[in-house]
């Protein structure tokens, strides 16, 4: 029989779903092991002192479709019975499976255990394949002594893997990309902890139950990934979701929302119990703790977990839930599992609307920035969080399915408020600061648009939070115009006086726009590495700087701004001669103004592999200037000299430019779209500017689109004055301020429909 064929079949067989194919899988691979052990000991003197055992994953029975198969061969006496295990090993190589081998007696795999980590888990899971059962049983019973007599060892060793292995691979339960087996709360979590309870019983009543259920959703999912790829992988990326979905019987969000609570799970459960491991491990004991009867009575921290006394009743003290998550997120502790559970039973909810007390301890513990996020979450864990707030309940483990965001919704919140604590200095009124960013996004996962959702909820929730009618519109207005200003940063022209008229009758006031400002920066560092840096926090910066001297009665003109062209470029202009000069992330182009002149240089641009963020352009006595600020898709060393000759050639006729695009898009093919992406879009707004017609463009994002889009414009002989191009995710949204070549508006309703047309079909 071909194992590899076998495999096949029992892919195909969709009923086969987790431990269902993984049994499956294993009662294929296990006869034909012991098959390859026979043939292969055949005639051998030696053959009663040998023995084939599953180890690691194999060992446990845990075989996605991807996984290695970990094999020892065990030997007695003094010579390694090499070309038996040939006989083994390659024809697993030549069925195109990975192994995870090694030839060892039972002294050399405990002398290896005892420095190695993996060595020692793996031999932990040791099953029985094929030869002498006793030498099989001897390892495993001197492998189980091993580590018990040396648990104190281990579980240190245990505990620091853990901790390394979870900072370097984040989080399961709030990336959007998890990874099912390494990430903090996935597979490996649930190994370790069960390697732990093999030392000494670590795990609480309960915890069994709930890690065999989070096991089921996450081998479950990696089972279909595997499946859908047909790779070796466990990172859950956003275009496999739907899938994996799919294949079990869920909507994508269904099966991300699912491995979130199972990975949460998992990851309350191993915080907690490593706590304790590591208490047990200390070599100092502390016998009081931290304790302040003035300022925390009741309460102890120790060893990092922060308990309650037995006199403490919470039904006698409204706000102890919020006055002992201050003092753990102050003193970096978690709040132990006892005092979670008689919180639980017995604190009473919230006075509505809430005292300035309770409002007081809400806020002072956002303000404890991202020291609250781990004491927010044990809350939320144990049901105290959405007491506080029930709007939290749609948002817990709601995932955000676009490659812009990193986190769940929930986690997205917290780390906006986390981010907004640390800009406090920044506005007048730190309260409303992080309650604001903490609410921004609670509509998303109700119907209707997310921004007019919240707006109404946060009109329900600010009352109820005790906040005045004056302190609830600023929050509402918060979250009404949380992205108008890197909206119109990165898709308008800020030195238009246009522009900051209508930024500044919006946001109504210097204060609001400060809170704006603030959230800002802290939402955009919450949502992923693409939305936010040097780029968008200086034209996010210039437009509050422009938008509060409107404030305070100045015009536009008065600011120190730089003119374009300046003078330095009007001079290159005045010479008659085409120049290209790159500096830094710049790159600038004077030659004889001509159509389509923006279309060259943008597809050169593309050709050479790097994305426009922004574009300036000018024309005066037939000659024009145009300057790029560019990134490039490979690294930060730009080739400027071949670009510049490449730059010349076009501009003088000598490139094929559409060739040498499709070359390169078939070259560097994208990945195809997921389905839920939106359509194209091109829009007009004529509120934007009086003296160009702003058009915005929507579209996925692909090599060359923006090479495409200009030649739309270069068919209607439009000139492109100003272009401002931004990626989210897979998407683009660029908006170009273009005129007539005379310079006038382009207003006729037939040929902006037509423009549209082109467009449209250009992104395509």
């Amino acid at each position: 029989m071909s194992l590899a064929t076998e495999r096949t079949r029992l892919l195909a067989d969709p009923s086969l779903r987790g431990c269902a194919f993984a049994d499956a899988w294993r009662g294929a691979v296990d006869p034909w092991l012991v098959d390859r052990f026979t043939a292969a000991v055949e005639g051998n003197p030696d053959a009663g002192d040998l023995a084939l055992a599953a180890v690691g994953g194999y060992g446990r029975g845990d075989l996605a479709p991807a996984s290695d198969l970990d094999l020892i061969l065990l030997y007695r006496g003094r010579t390694a019975p090499a070309e038996v295990a040939e006989k083994i090993w390659y024809p697993i190589w030549d069925e195109g499976l990975k192994l995870g081998h090694s030839v060892r007696t039972v002294k050399e795999a405990l002398e290896l255990a005892s420095e190695d980590l993996d060595t020692a888990t793996s031999l932990l899971t040791i099953r029985h394949l094929a030869g002498d059962e006793a030498l099989t049983e001897e390892m495993r019973a001197a492998a189980a002594a091993q580590w018990t007599k040396r648990a104190k060892r281990y579980l240190a060793m245990l505990r620091d893997s853990v901790a390394a292995r979870q900072n370097q691979q984040g989080e399961v339960a709030f990336l959007l990309e998890p990874d099912l087996k390494e990430g903090r709360g996935g597979l490996r979590d649930i190994h370790a902890l069960r390697w732990a309870q093999a030392a000494r019983p670590v795990l609480e009543d309960g915890d069994e139950e709930l890690l065999a259920e989070a096991e089921r959703v996450l081998f479950g999912a990696r089972v279909e990934l595997h499946r859908a790829t047909g790779r070796v992988g466990d990172r859950l990326t956003l275009q496999d979701q739907d899938a994996v979905g799919a294949a079990l019987g869920l909507t994508a969000d269904e099966l991300m929302a699912g491995i979130a609570t199972a990975a949460r799970d998992v990851a309350w459960i191993a915080d907690e119990t490593w706590d304790r491991v590591g208490q047990s491990l200390a070599t100092t004991i502390s016998l009081l703790g931290w304790r302040s009867r003035e300022r925390a009575p009741g309460m102890v921290v120790r060893d990092g977990q922060l308990a309650l006394e037995g006199s403490v009743d919470p039904a006698n003290r409204p706000d102890l839930v919020l006055e002992t998550a201050v003092v753990a997120a102050t003193k970096g502790a978690r709040i132990s599992r006892s005092a979670l559970a008689r919180m639980a039973e017995r604190s009473p909810l919230p006075d509505e609307p809430w005292p300035e007390p309770t409002r007081k301890r809400f806020v002072d513990l956002l303000l404890c920035g991202h020291d609250a996020i781990g004491v927010i979450e044990s809350l939320d864990h144990s049901g105290l969080w959405e007491r506080y707030l029930p709007e939290w309940a749609v948002v817990r483990n709601r995932p955000q399915r676009n490659a812009y965001h990193r986190f769940t919704v929930d986690r997205h919140l917290l780390e906006a408020s986390a981010n907004a604590s640390k800009l406090v200095d920044r506005v007048d009124r730190p309260d409303l600061l992080v309650v604001g960013a903490l609410l921004h996004d609670i509509a998303k996962g109700r119907p209707g648009d997310h921004t007019e959702v919240g707006m109404e909820l946060i009109a329900e929730i600010g009352p109820r939070m005790g906040f005045d009618a004056d302190d609830t519109a600023v929050l509402v207005d918060m979250c009404r115009h949380h992205l108008l200003l890197p909206d119109v940063a990165t898709r308008r022209d800020i030195s238009d006086e246009t522009t900051i008229t209508m930024v500044a009758n919006a946001v109504g006031d210097p204060s609001r726009l400060h809170l704006l400002a603030a959230l800002t920066e802290a939402d955009s560092l919450a949502t992923g590495p693409a939305a936010w840096g040097t780029w968008k926090a200086e034209l996010v910066r210039d437009l509050v700087r422009r938008v509060d001297h409107h404030f305070e009665g100045g015009a536009q003109a008065s600011l120190s701004t730089t003119d374009f062209p300046n003078a330095e470029q009007l001079a290159v202009m005045r010479r008659g001669q085409t120049v290209v000069e790159p500096h830094g992330l710049t790159v600038t182009v004077v030659t004889q103004d001509r159509p389509g002149l923006f279309a060259r240089v943008s597809g050169v641009l593309a050709i050479e592999g790097l994305e426009v963020r922004a574009a300036d352009a000018a024309s005066s006595d037939g000659m024009a200037i145009e300057v790029f600020q560019v990134t490039s898709r490979f690294g930060s060393l730009i080739p400027w000299d071949r670009i510049t000759e490449s730059l010349h050639a076009a501009l003088e006729g000598r490139m094929a430019i559409e060739a040498r695009l499709a070359a390169r898009v078939r070259a560097y093919a994208p990945k195809a779209s997921r389905p839920d992406l939106p359509p194209p879009a091109v829009r007009f707004d004529d509120a934007a500017s009086t003296t160009a017609t702003v058009v915005e463009v929507h579209a996925r994002d692909r090599i060359g689109v923006l090479y495409k889009i200009s030649r739309a414009f270069a068919e209607f002989e439009l000139d492109v004055r100003t272009a401002k191009v931004q990626t989210l995710g897979e998407l683009i949204v660029d908006a170009f301020y273009v005129t007539h070549t005379d310079g006038s508006l382009v207003t006729d309703p037939a040929l902006r429909s037509e423009l549209e047309r082109s467009l449209l079909h250009a992104v395509t």
